[in-house]
């Protein structure tokens, strides 16, 4: 399966035009979390990437919560929080929101470890791990070189150990790739990321 993936839209037309247009070559779409700006906008986002056919899965980030994102989501999209699905043979398995707590205010939708933990321990398989926040230390360094990632998702990738961990969240760190035993992780941003998972 080929995967396009990206985050952090943040209702940016020209990035939503590439996308849209780097789609064509996609099995399936990944978009991983902050669509809009801080709660606003995010009918117009949905709007900018109407244009994408193939299959979607996608988590809230923390600029828009998962109901608010399931209520505009296009009939193509799985929108994921705590949950999974199986699309030709690859399971996914999605975590949206801020974790941990973000410094950014009432507006910003936020989980603490404890909820993000409680929510992925249901998981116990998956190809691809879709969280908005980066695992802690892979991804997750501030331009203040702080590590702001998330202890629950970094233990579910050790625990898991899927194929593909695509997060986004710090745009400090946009472009980050590794490895972590047998996954490889990608801090995403809001460009035209391609990667292949195996269905087998």
């Amino acid at each position: 399966m080929k995967i396009l993936a990206f985050s952090d839209l943040h209702l940016a037309r020209a990035r939503a035009a590439d996308l849209v247009a780097a789609s064509g070559d996609a099995d399936l779409v990944v978009g991983a979390g902050d669509f809009c700006n801080a709660r606003q906008g995010l009918d117009e986002a949905m709007e900018l990437l109407s244009g994408i056919a193939a299959p979607m899965v996608m988590v809230a980030g923390n600029a828009e919560s998962a109901d608010e994102l399931r209520a505009v989501a296009p009939a193509n999209a799985h929108v994921l929080h705590g949950e999974g699905v199986t699309i030709e043979g690859v399971t996914f398995w999605g975590l949206g929101g801020g974790v941990p707590e973000t410094p950014f205010g009432a507006w910003s939708w936020d989980l603490p470890e404890a909820a993000a933990e409680a929510l992925l321990a249901p998981c116990t398989q998956a190809d691809v791990l879709v969280t908005h926040s980066p695992p802690k230390g892979l991804g997750d360094l501030t331009s203040t070189g702080l590590s702001v990632g998330s202890t629950a998702i970094r233990a579910a990738i050790e625990r898991l150990q899927p194929q593909l961990a695509l997060f986004g969240h710090v745009h400090e760190a946009w472009g980050a790739r590794g490895q972590i035993g047998r996954t490889a992780f990608a801090n995403l941003g809001p460009t035209a990321n391609f990667f292949e998972v195996d269905n087998d």
